[in-house]
């Protein structure tokens, strides 16, 4: 059967239809409004854990399990009845997944639009404003000695950060899931040093670092209310705040109103623009 070109809105695939591939941030809101707007929603996310963030409702289909290649995307792409639009909503640091969503998309003709997270406001530049770091090498050039550093940059990069690191001592808060905990302790990190939970309103993180007696910082530059969350506790406590730069994304975003207004409704003749 043919397809229409890349990005080219309506499809001979289900009007109605919408694939999201999300997290726990952006993803349920979004999923509530495309809901809203009458979209029958599939979505997908890597931990059956994270699915918890999504409340049941009619047309949301919630499927946890992470995407573990193209040809898996692209065998969703082709299952009957097929997706009038696939939205990328997945974290920033997650590139490698948003390269093959694009590839596979392209491949199949496939209509696909990306969710750009908003950046943290930053104040001038001025002693203890947050560091930006363009990745872990950095770290190494960084004098840590007598610091204790919470790491709060996903499980699968705490021994990369640990091993560049010559802080006294590390703690990290890791996501309330087997794999998380089996990462955090290969990187060596003892159980004492661990906290399993998500990101809350700010006091449990609050708590952390005054148990732990932080000094030091080490966050993701992902924007959205985790970021916000450590630049506040690092703010109200007069820690030192590191951040991981977002690395630039090939293919260009859409702020969620914008996304939203490009999607528009099923059944509505909308084109991309």
């Amino acid at each position: 059967m043919h397809r229409p070109p890349f990005d080219q809105g309506a499809s001979a695939a289900e009007p109605g239809r919408i694939w999201l591939i999300s997290g726990t941030g952006e993803g349920p809101p979004l999923a509530d409004a495309l809901l809203h707007r009458g979209w029958q929603l599939r979505v997908s996310v890597v931990e059956a854990s994270a699915a918890r963030a999504y409340r049941p409702q009619p047309g949301l289909e919630l499927c946890p399990g992470a995407l573990a290649s193209p040809e898996a995307i692209t065998r969703i792409l082709e299952d009957p009845p097929g997706f009038r639009w696939v939205v990328d909503a997945t974290h920033p640091f997650a590139s490698l997944i948003s390269v093959q969503l694009r590839q596979a998309c392209q491949a199949s003709g496939q209509s696909l639009v990306r969710l750009e997270r908003p950046r943290c406001p930053s104040p001038p530049a001025r002693p203890g404003s947050p560091v930006l770091l363009d990745g872990l090498e950095p770290l190494a050039q960084l004098d840590l000695r007598g610091e204790r550093l919470l790491l709060a940059i996903g499980s699968r990069h705490l021994a990369g950060a640990i091993a560049r690191s010559n802080a006294t001592a590390h703690f990290a808060r890791i996501l309330d899931n087997p794999t998380s905990l089996q990462l955090a302790l290969a990187a060596g990190l003892p159980d004492g040093h661990l906290a399993c939970l998500r990101p809350g309103d700010g006091r449990l993180e609050l708590a952390l670092c005054r148990h732990w007696r932080i000094t030091t910082v080490l966050c993701r530059e992902s924007g959205g209310r985790t970021e916000q969350l450590w630049r506040q506790v690092s703010q109200e406590l007069g820690l030192r705040l590191l951040l991981l730069k977002r690395p630039e994304s090939e293919a260009p975003g859409l702020p969620m109103a914008e996304l939203l207004q490009k999607l528009g409704y099923p059944g509505a003749d909308v084109q991309p623009r």
